[in-house]
């Protein structure tokens, strides 16, 4: 049942509008307050789904109490009631975070329509928050060597800029975990993380993939469609394999880090975009430029700031603590006991080389949790993980 806070100093007004949505069929729990220091107060004290706000109030205004609640509850929705002489400061609340205002007298079917898109933008607001938290879990870093170490202490320090990161390093060593990492812990954490594999994308594809395409652009361009930048914007874009772009899209991709703008194939219609640019690659890149399959001015916008996350091999000492967060992710992933590996198994899982690295592993102590015997020894790993 949603929860909703009137604060109203007009009792008249109050009582309508308690009125109005006690008795909606969606059996919200109304509460009421008289002035916006008691809203305040009540807000400070209870969970509410929606509040709606007078601006015009004794103690303190409607815009004061929008203000304090953004700062300490900002998932709630405001939605401001505004008398005749009010509308241009319930115009302006929109631009400190109000979801929208009603005018008095409230129009019934204009207060419901309000109150339910309100609700409804509430729960999407929380499931996002949810989902965010899930995919924090889904891109833990787990290490404890001087390489980890120095990478999370970079992240750290990088994140909250607006810095270009480049990633290197080679496949399977959890270079998109370090990009995730650099989005959730910057300003932009609350804007779209938008991921391209530029290596699974043909050539003659990226261009529309990358800036979008309008209708007509090419033979299957049946309507418009935005680009992987428009759909960022406000957020971060990650350019996975970077290395594989063809030179088309890389001078596109230049005039977008250049002007923050860029054109839907087929449009000469420059479109504004906000997006930090975070890109990956197992190759070197200053090889590609000398052999001429790179250019030399976009490696220089992108790598700003390099990050070289090592191979496996040469962070033997995080094998143990990988192996445990594996056996347990998979263990609750297939609802199964966690199983404990021996010492022996783990000194000779550190023994291998593991040239798919991370995800070699993972899938590795996958096979050993479904096919080891209760404590996985090293004899199952001999039988099981052997090279």
């Amino acid at each position: 049942m949603a929860r909703i806070l009137i604060i109203e100093d007009e009792a008249a007004i109050r009582r309508v509008l308690v009125k109005i949505l006690s008795e909606e069929n969606q059996g919200y729990e109304v509460f009421e307050a008289e002035d916006g220091l008691t809203g305040m107060e009540t807000i400070k004290k209870e969970d509410f789904d929606l509040v709606l706000c007078d601006i015009k109030m004794p103690k303190m205004d409607g815009v004061e109490v929008l203000e304090a609640v953004k700062k300490i509850k900002p998932e709630i929705p405001m939605v401001m009631i505004s008398g005749h002489g009010d509308l241009e400061t319930a115009v302006n609340t929109m631009k400190l975070g109000a979801f929208d205002y009603i005018s008095k007298p409230p129009d019934l079917n204009r207060l419901l329509n309000t109150v339910r898109i309100a609700l409804d933008r509430k729960e999407l607001v929380v499931e996002n928050t949810r989902l965010k938290k899930k995919v924090s879990k889904n891109y833990e870093m787990v290490g404890e060597s001087p390489a980890i170490v120095h990478i999370k202490e970079m992240i750290e320090k990088v994140a909250p800029t607006e810095a270009r990161v480049l990633i290197t390093g080679p496949n399977g060593t959890g270079k998109e975990l370090v990009a995730h990492w650099l989005h959730q812990k910057s300003e932009r954490s609350s804007g779209p993380m938008i991921e391209v594999n530029c290596a699974a994308i043909p050539s003659e594809l990226i261009e529309s993939e990358l800036f979008g395409h309008v209708k007509g652009a090419f033979t299957s361009a049946n309507k418009d469609r935005a680009g992987k930048f428009e759909a960022a914007n406000g957020g971060t874009i990650f350019l996975d394999e970077v290395g594989d772009m063809s030179l088309s899209a890389q001078a596109k991709v230049l005039r977008a880090l250049q002007e923050n703008k860029v054109q839907r194939v087929g449009s000469d219609k420059d479109i504004k975009v906000d997006v930090r640019v975070i890109t990956a690659t197992n190759k070197d890149l200053k090889k590609e430029i000398e052999e001429g399959r790179f250019r030399e001015d976009l490696y220089h916008r992108l790598a700003v700031i390099l990050i070289k996350v090592p191979a496996l091999k040469d962070r033997r000492a995080d094998i143990p603590l990988l192996v445990e967060y594996f056996s347990e992710k998979i263990s609750t992933e297939h609802g199964t006991a966690k199983k404990k590996f021996s010492t022996k198994a783990i000194n000779l899982l550190q023994e291998y080389d593991w040239t798919g690295n991370i995800r070699e592993l993972r899938n590795v102590v996958e096979r050993l949790i479904i096919l080891g015997g209760k404590e996985i020894s090293e004899e199952d790993v001999k039988l099981f993980a052997s090279k």
